[in-house]
């Protein structure tokens, strides 16, 4: 992906200056290494299991809107600001306003609107505060230990989030929660299913558009992020983590199903060929 000395988005708050937030005492040693592991690969608050309530000690003010100052938050605010430019087209050719979302750097652990926030978690989206949450060492774990590398697969994995911002300013986020409430937890599942795989086919809708609009991605960067859906799909993880695959405990959706909705969007390059909740076939 071509990202250097291209324009940097100003919605990025940096909380990894001035000593953000540590976990308050718990379990260490292999037992914690194991937890965090769990939480990172599933999306799993692991803060329960931390001792202590997984309480978060305030260890230094954070900072707000700050200058690029290394090659991490470059990336980032490259990646952030392209999502910008291309959203908000999308949603002026509908008639709306996008709103982009601020994306917060953290090292460690920090707090949302949303809970408390750490590394275990891995990148997430809080409708609460409108926040992107990242701790860049997962773009490290992203790719050796997960083997999803490239910088692309790393920009995948934020435009997902941002993604999940768009459904949040489109009202979805707000409607998913009010029927999972009601529901059983298979169908509740299924349910967080549909949303992370448009969110998945969002990205792909993005990763169009950018290639288009600013010739920044190749074909090679889209396989990296084929290869990365299929990393994180529900039934590798599972395979990887357990060797025994759970359809029905599916939270993200599979491999397969990860890749092909990213295709979707990224063929198609149309909001509605995203219409993971209308169809039947996943």
């Amino acid at each position: 992906m071509r990202w250097r000395g291209r324009r940097t988005s100003s919605n990025i708050e940096d909380r990894r200056r001035g000593g953000g937030m540590r976990a308050g005492a718990g379990i260490g040693g292999l037992g914690l290494v194991i937890v965090l592991l769990v939480g990172l690969f599933f999306g799993v608050d692991v803060r329960p299991f931390l001792g202590g309530g997984g309480q978060l000690v305030q260890t230094g003010a954070p900072s707000g809107p700050n200058e690029i100052d290394d090659q991490s938050e470059e990336f980032v605010g490259v990646v952030l600001a392209d999502t910008e430019e291309v959203w908000a087209d999308i949603f002026e050719a509908s008639g709306l306003d996008y709103r982009p979302p601020v994306l917060v750097l953290y090292s460690g652990v920090t707090t949302s609107a949303c809970g408390g926030a750490d590394s275990a978690m891995g990148p997430f989206y809080c409708p609460n505060d409108r926040r992107v949450f990242l701790d860049t060492d997962f773009f490290r774990v992203l790719s050796e230990q997960m083997g999803a590398r490239g910088d692309f697969a790393a920009a995948y994995v934020i435009a997902h989030e941002v993604a999940h911002h768009v459904q949040n300013e489109l009202g979805l986020l707000g409607e998913v929660h009010r029927m999972r409430s009601q529901v059983g937890e298979r169908e509740s599942n299924l349910l967080s299913v549909r949303t992370e795989l448009q969110a998945d086919c969002y990205s792909g809708l993005w990763a169009r558009h950018a290639a288009e609009r600013f010739g920044s991605i190749s074909d090679a960067d889209i396989a990296d992020a084929m290869n990365a859906a299929a990393q994180i799909g529900d039934d590798a993880l599972q395979r990887a983590s357990r060797g025994v695959v759970v359809p029905d405990s599916f939270t993200h959706g599979s491999s397969e199903q990860r890749q092909r909705w990213f295709h979707a969007g990224f063929s198609s390059g149309n909001p509605e060929a995203c219409d993971t909740f209308g169809t039947d076939r996943l």
